[in-house]
């Protein structure tokens, strides 16, 4: 036998035989256990990209039940609405993405995740892009909005109307 093949036997064998020392006692003793607590996050303090990205993905990943396909962030940042050399800015390049996206629907499973340091600017985006969905353009889908509770307020009708779920988590 090549001593190439010897190695990965070997190690299969190990894990064959740890695993069949556990006994169905400590399985069941391991399912009794309770899911670790979500870790509480706290959002950035300043607006630094750096640190907002991160940070939205991570409660992102806490908010995942449900989505069996994509998940579909938009981001922000602070200075969104300043002007680059071709005239236009991110909020405009962003915002008509999103209005894309949810003109032509999103399929089931799928989240869509809106996030900045600039709550109020984010949902002034949210509001344009959800104003023309059709209902149930967003059916079995769902919306995750991570901003101010005020925000929340204005966006969620627009979001629910187009038959998604919606998700809130407070930056705070």
């Amino acid at each position: 036998m090549s001593r190439h093949l010897i190695a990965p036997l070997l190690t299969i064998s190990l894990a064959l035989s740890l695993s069949a020392c556990q006994s169905p006692d400590d399985e069941a003793e391991a399912a009794k256990k309770p899911a670790a607590a979500a870790v509480v996050l706290t959002a950035p303090t300043s607006a630094d990209d750096k640190l907002w990205k991160p940070y939205l993905q991570s409660v992102i990943g806490q908010n995942m039940a449900g989505v069996t396909d994509r998940v579909y962030p938009y981001y922000l940042p602070a200075d969104s609405t300043k002007v680059d050399a071709d005239g236009r800015s991110s909020f405009d390049r962003q915002s008509e993405n999103v209005t894309a996206v949810i003109s032509r629907t999103v399929l089931p499973g799928n989240m869509l995740a809106f996030g900045s340091p600039d709550s109020a600017k984010m949902a002034d985006m949210m509001l344009s892009a959800f104003s023309g969905a059709k209902p149930d353009a967003l059916k079995g889908s769902q919306v995750l909005f991570i901003g101010k509770a005020e925000d929340s307020a204005r966006v969620k009708g627009p979001v629910e109307a187009s038959g998604a779920k919606y998700i809130f988590v407070e930056a705070k």
